[in-house]
């Protein structure tokens, strides 16, 4: 049954009906748009080669930053009306960032993140009060996160796997996080 969704899924996909969302670093003002790196246009290159769609940046030139309630609400839209949410977690990832891997649980999207080893938010061979975690991923970002790869390139191999309403995570992971936690007190 998932296969058939999934199958199902990536047919209509192939008619160009899919938006990819992609979450991360945006520039903060005008002096750091002089210099900012564009990862969206490095991912958009290996993205165009798996699926065929239409890619969202959530960064608007045109939008007026003052009216924050006009930029969370756009950011809502655009993953709203998005197929897949990408999060680059290579570098550092900003509260906004954080704030749209659970807008897109509670929206019910399959998120994948791109998260490298040794990197702000995943380490290899890291102590936490005397155990050793051979693969530590940052609980907030694994917990939301439906897929980690640590290239953008893996993405084809997992490309069948992300519309299977099996493997995506919802809302109540909370609720699924807060029993773990009460399970072990």
């Amino acid at each position: 049954m998932a296969k058939t969704r999934a199958k199902n899924f990536l047919c209509r996909m192939a008619k160009n009906d899919m938006k990819i969302y992609l979450a991360g670093s945006v520039p903060k003002g005008d002096e750091e748009q002089k210099t900012f790196a564009d990862w969206r246009a490095r991912y958009q290159t290996v993205l165009k080669s798996v699926f065929d769609a239409e890619y969202i940046d959530p960064y608007d030139r045109y939008l007026d930053e003052s009216d924050f309630l006009l930029v969370v609400g756009k950011d809502c839209v655009d993953i709203m009306e998005s197929s897949l949410i990408i999060v680059n977690a290579e570098e550092k990832l900003g509260a906004g960032t954080a704030q749209e891997l659970v807008i897109a649980k509670y929206l019910k999207k399959p998120v994948v993140t791109v998260l490298p080893k040794d990197t702000p938010h995943r380490r290899t061979n890291i102590m936490f009060n005397g155990q050793l975690v051979d693969d530590w991923i940052h609980p907030f970002i694994f917990t939301f996160s439906d897929f980690v790869i640590e290239d953008i390139g893996e993405i084809e191999k997992i490309k069948d796997a992300i519309f299977s309403s099996a493997t995506i995570k919802d809302i109540s992971i909370i609720d699924g996080a807060v029993e773990r936690f009460r399970g072990k007190i």
